[in-house]
């Protein structure tokens, strides 16, 4: 068998990174107000943010990293995820990025981040500290007087909203130590704080030895039955897709070792000799509900990427231009080289963050050095808050009156386009922005589909009560637009290019009726079948087909009738 081009299946169900260059996203919002946008308490204007979508938190670190270049604002980033893995990537790369510096290094930090964040398999010091993390949080994340007191920049009070059939968690005796978020049926009435610590403590090692997760095994069998009787030829399917596409869309950073090196074994950035990387990163698992023999089941696998790489968020675009230099028409340094350089920076900057009070001083006091010159004051963990919505709240926020006309941004990944509708456009205050990711970087789309996809992104924004944003330049990564009412954009946005997958490549797959190799997945140990609910992530799929190919009429494909790609097809758990 042979996977189509253009059936968008080599993204997988779950997104792990960003598609698209983090951007800073006061660029992308309105100026500021200070009549209408001013804290009461704070005196001090605010910016709120929802996104849906964002994945890996790329764009709040930069935000929070360029902050010192803006005036002073307090940032409230709204954060609404498909699944509660990324909401643990979140908090796991949060915690990271304000590490306290003198326990870990700049150089060391950034090391960690590129493995965690984009490499299959860990050094063990990097595999050492997931797991301190991990278990760190799990404690913390049941008892929220504690979490206030040390992660105070973190709100997980609207998962407690969540209701029970979005809850994602299996039904499994705790020794053992469930991994991922599933729904198991009536046996399991566990909510979403419930689902976070479970996906903590598999990370944190509930479950002994490399078989809970073999991740070069797992990674394999999914090239193999992605590209079918292409396998035996995969660099030359890599060097096509890198140099016929990625390229082409504007990544010409990406050099074809490093891009071929990630083909292969799913480890983008080799920091030190290939024999160090051989721990599974827990974090990239993630579960599926299957059909086997007629019943479901729940399994564990790799379901992320295995077609572009976690090299367009940081790797493409940079401040210092001298990296992106070229000699004799090739670029000076490659996309690993300069992910590496920005990341560093983000975290040099990111570290006046993590200082507490007593380290910092009076906020509101301007600093001066040896030789008596001014330096911004450092910001305060205080002014900012991370805020992680329920998982399928996007249709209700609406109905909740604090939510009403109160963000100045709405941020969607393609992933999350289908939910772009009039309820959801109500949040956003008048004159608000709304960007959204395109789906350059995704290589299995043809053009024709992109630019499909593109004209229905114009339709759903239209519909939802939005423009086009007069200031922005073309761009075929990001499409900006504003909320129409009482006031209008009045100053151009600085153009950032980016792309993301479309609509229903990261959200979990429809249920998967045909079983691939048996060695795809891992068993849930002792799961219990997974109930009803669970299908809702279906319409996702629904959305990204009817995006690229729009409906005559006002008839809208159900998910029923959808035909399952051939990556969707249900492996087999080893039972």
């Amino acid at each position: 068998m042979t996977t189509p081009a253009g059936s968008g299946t080599g993204f997988g169900s779950v997104s792990w990174w960003g598609l698209s260059p983090a951007v800073d996203l006061q660029a992308e919002s309105p100026p500021v107000d200070p009549d209408s946008q001013a804290d009461t308490e704070h005196g001090t204007p605010e910016l709120n943010v929802l996104l849906l979508g964002s994945v890996d938190g790329r764009h709040l670190l930069r935000t929070l990293a360029r902050a010192a270049l803006w005036p002073r604002r307090r940032f409230r980033f709204y954060v609404l995820e498909n699944n509660m893995e990324a909401v643990a990537r979140h908090m796991l790369i949060f915690c990271l990025a304000l590490e306290d510096p003198e326990k870990m290094g700049l150089q060391e930090r950034s090391e960690t981040f590129l493995e965690v964040w984009g490499n299959s398999l860990l050094r063990p010091p990097v595999a050492a500290f997931v797991r301190a993390q991990a278990g760190r949080l799990a404690r913390l994340v049941p008892e929220p007087d504690r979490l206030a007191e040390q992660l105070p920049w973190l709100s997980l009070g609207a998962l407690k909203e969540g209701r029970e059939d979005q809850v994602r968690e299996a039904a499994v005796p705790a020794a053992a130590s469930p991994s991922f978020c599933l729904h198991a049926g009536l046996a399991a009435q566990f909510r979403e704080r419930d689902a976070l610590e479970a996906v903590f403590r598999f990370w944190a090692g509930g479950e002994k030895g490399p078989e809970a997760f073999p991740m070069s095994r797992l990674w394999d069998s999914r090239l193999r039955h992605y590209l079918g009787s292409r396998y035996d030829a995969r660099r030359g399917v890599s060097d096509w897709d890198l140099h016929m596409k990625l390229h082409d869309r504007g990544a010409r950073v990406i050099h074809t070792s490093e891009f071929r090196r990630w083909r292969d074994t799913g480890v983008a950035f080799e920091l030190r000799d290939a024999s160090a990387y051989h721990v599974p990163n827990r974090t990239l698992a993630s579960g599926r509900l299957l059909s086997h023999r007629g019943e479901r089941v729940a399994a564990r696998g790799y379901w992320g990427d295995i077609v572009t790489g976690p090299f367009v968020a940081f790797g493409i675009e940079a401040d210092d231009e001298t990296l992106l230099r070229t000699s004799n028409g090739q670029p000076i340094k490659t996309a690993g080289e300069i992910t590496q350089h920005n990341v560093t920076e983000l975290f040099r900057e990111m570290a006046a963050w993590g200082r507490p009070r007593a380290a910092q001083g009076d906020p509101a006091q301007v600093q001066g050095d040896a030789d008596g010159s001014p330096e911004p004051a450092a910001p305060v963990p205080e002014s900012f808050a991370v805020h992680f919505l329920s998982l399928g709240s996007a249709l209700t926020l609406h109905h909740k009156s604090c939510y009403k006309g109160r963000f100045q941004l709405l941020y969607m990944a393609c992933g999350m386009v289908h939910l772009l509708s009039p309820e959801l456009g109500a949040c956003v205050a008048p004159g608000g922005r709304l960007i959204v990711e395109l789906a350059q970087f995704l290589v299995d789309l043809r053009q024709e589909q992109l630019q499909g996809f593109s004209t229905r992104v114009g339709e759903l924004a239209q519909a939802a009560g939005f423009a086009p944003h007069p200031g922005a330049r073309r761009s075929q990564t990001f499409a900006r637009f504003y909320k129409a009412g009482n006031s209008a954009p009045s100053h151009k946005d600085p153009a950032v290019g980016s792309g993301t997958p479309p609509p229903g490549v990261l959200a979990p797959p429809l249920e998967a009726t045909n079983p691939p190799p048996e060695d795809l997945t891992q068993p849930l140990e002792g799961g219990t079948p997974p109930s009803e609910p669970l299908k809702r992530p279906s319409e996702s799929q629904a959305s990204l087909l009817e995006a690229l190919v729009p409906p005559t009429g006002s008839q809208t494909p159900k998910p029923e009738s959808l035909t399952v790609p051939p990556e969707t097809n249900s492996p087999i758990p080893n039972f």
